[in-house]
């Protein structure tokens, strides 16, 4: 079974093709067919561009985003003080306990139980070295290279947490964030902007968070009679932001705005299912986080897939036979890549729905910046709302 996001030409031409090539190999898919057969489901980024725009908080997320995993690797050769054998990291869930165990925990819970493991050893080795902070794992690390070895990967990801420390300090991270999740959860235009002027002010915030914040104001506020674009674009200029992140405004508009998504992405629309649902349950369980207040399209559609109340019209099936009964397999796949967002969202829906299995699949595994390069390259030769410049193909995102 195949279903895929019916606003999406390219979801639509991917079904075929896929349709295709299981009718001309059909030896490769003959196995026993399960009670309920499998179901693909495709969808196109461009419904969400929200995602990929957020800061992280749990840790394979958070490490992606702000320092980047490119086939299990981080590069910290630029964190300050680095040794020479840290200054390149692998970090795998097969070969690396810890990280299996902490990946999809969030950022305080990873420091605490870092100070678990070295207060077990100082209890061993009979060691009264202070350690509270991420400063002191940093120095007891040092201090103590038999830790490093008795501990294998640990003294790692004490090197990992400290510069993920570093970045969060020295660029208000928890401020932006903040900022980030009323944005993409809630409309209140005079808040937001008085937030994001605030934001720009502070010199220690950074020039892509405060193309972030601008890009994520410019999606939720694109309708907004009183859309201060504009004098955000003129803002960004004062900074001194580069003409290639400025350009990103439109081109972000262009790429997911509200004439290219098929769903109602803010929740602005009762009579849409997802987006009413998504209210209610705000609503209900209040939040417990402002940091994580945000829910992925992707988990609300699997949702409603799930209690088989996902629309046909937006997302139909290929071909005649549908789904009767509940799937219990689905794959997704989304063009124009996936984010650890949303691989967490698949994780827990997975840990608490029985009878259920989602494999998660995309073109890439998006940080911010690869999910800029990805706008820009979709955006080429189109001419933009907020300039009067087209996009060329010379920019990179580094």
């Amino acid at each position: 079974m195949i279903r895929f996001q019916n606003s999406s030409e390219m979801a639509k031409r991917l079904a075929e093709n896929v349709r295709q090539v299981i009718s001309k190999e059909a030896g490769l898919f003959d196995f026993r067919k399960p009670d309920v057969p499998p179901l693909l489901l495709i969808l196109d980024r461009r419904d969400d561009p929200v995602t990929p725009l957020l800061n992280q908080w749990t840790y394979q997320a958070m490490v992606h985003e702000l320092l980047g995993i490119h086939n299990n690797r981080i590069d910290l050769s630029s964190v300050p003080g680095i040794s020479r054998d840290l200054r390149e990291v692998v970090l795998s869930a097969e070969h690396d306990e810890f990280y299996a165990s902490n990946m999809f925990l969030n950022f305080g819970e990873i420091g605490s139980n870092i100070k678990e493991l070295m207060e077990d050893f100082q209890k061993k080795t009979k060691s009264q070295q202070k350690v509270e902070s991420i400063a002191d794992m940093k120095a007891f690390v040092e201090n103590y290279p038999q830790f490093k070895k008795m501990s294998g990967t640990v003294a790692k990801h004490v090197t990992v947490v400290g510069e993920l420390s570093r970045l969060v300090g020295g660029h208000k991270l928890l401020e932006v964030s903040e900022v980030e999740q009323e944005l993409a959860c809630k409309s209140d235009h005079s808040n937001h902007l008085q937030s994001i002027k605030k934001l720009f002010q502070d010199e220690q915030v950074s020039e892509l968070d405060l193309v972030r914040l601008v890009l994520l104001y410019a999606l939720r506020y694109e309708r907004h009679p009183n859309n201060e674009v504009h004098w955000m674009m003129d803002a960004l200029g004062r900074r001194g932001v580069s003409d290639r992140y400025k350009k990103l405004v439109s081109a972000i508009v262009e790429y997911g705005g509200s004439k290219r998504r098929g769903t109602d992405l803010f929740g602005t629309d009762n009579t849409n299912p997802i987006s009413f649902t998504k209210k209610l349950l705000k609503g209900l369980k209040g939040v417990e986080n402002v940091y994580t207040q945000h829910t992925s399209l992707l988990q609300d559609v699997l949702d409603q897939l799930i209690k088989g109340k996902l629309k046909d019209g937006s997302y139909p099936y290929l071909g005649t036979s549908t789904l009767r009964d509940r799937p219990q397999d689905i794959i997704v796949f989304t063009i124009g890549g996936v984010t650890y967002e949303e691989s967490l969202a698949i994780h827990n829906m997975n840990r608490t729905t029985p009878g259920v299995r989602i494999v998660l699949g995309g073109t890439t595994v998006h940080n911010t910046k690869s999910f800029l390069e990805e706008v820009w390259q979709a955006t080429q030769g189109l001419r933009f709302q907020y300039t009067n410049a087209q996009a060329s193909p010379q920019h990179r995102w580094t």
